[in-house]
């Protein structure tokens, strides 16, 4: 998939939008939102794509070195954590409306990315005649 490092840049800080949304709710409900675990799990689960796109590539991809060392880690420790705290991550459901919602997900944060980079490039900057009149 041909993508901008632009694209990617947005489509990156969208898809942390969902997690923080997702990480403000799992702290509002002590983790006991369905929306918090199943986008955890499916955070999880994307960092095992990552590395499973290395591996079929058989080099370096995109998010290879964050997947092993943050986004596999804390997705493990934080489900951990959940069923320390007698609350379950959700089993085969959660990770099955995981597995459902990361493709969308994904797919939205990548169109709404394109969409807002393919703005005039007035709307993202000023255009001379209007610098030289400041």
């Amino acid at each position: 998939m041909e993508l901008s490092q632009r694209d990617v840049n947005v489509a990156i800080g969208l898809m942390g939008g969902v997690m923080a949304a997702a990480s403000a709710d799992g702290a509002r409900t002590g983790g006991r939102s369905p929306f918090f675990r199943t986008v955890l799990v499916g955070f999880g689960l994307h960092g095992v794509v990552h590395m499973a796109q290395a591996l079929a590539y058989r080099g370096y991809t995109p998010g290879v070195a964050t997947a092993p060392t943050v986004v596999v880690p804390y997705s493990l420790w934080a489900v951990r954590r959940l069923k320390a705290a007698g609350i379950e991550s959700g089993g085969v459901g959660t990770a099955a409306a995981s597995l459902a919602f990361l493709p969308v997900a994904v797919a939205g944060v990548h169109g709404l990315a394109r969409r807002l980079n393919r703005q005039p490039e007035s709307a993202w900057a000023c255009d001379a005649d209007a610098r030289g009149s400041l």
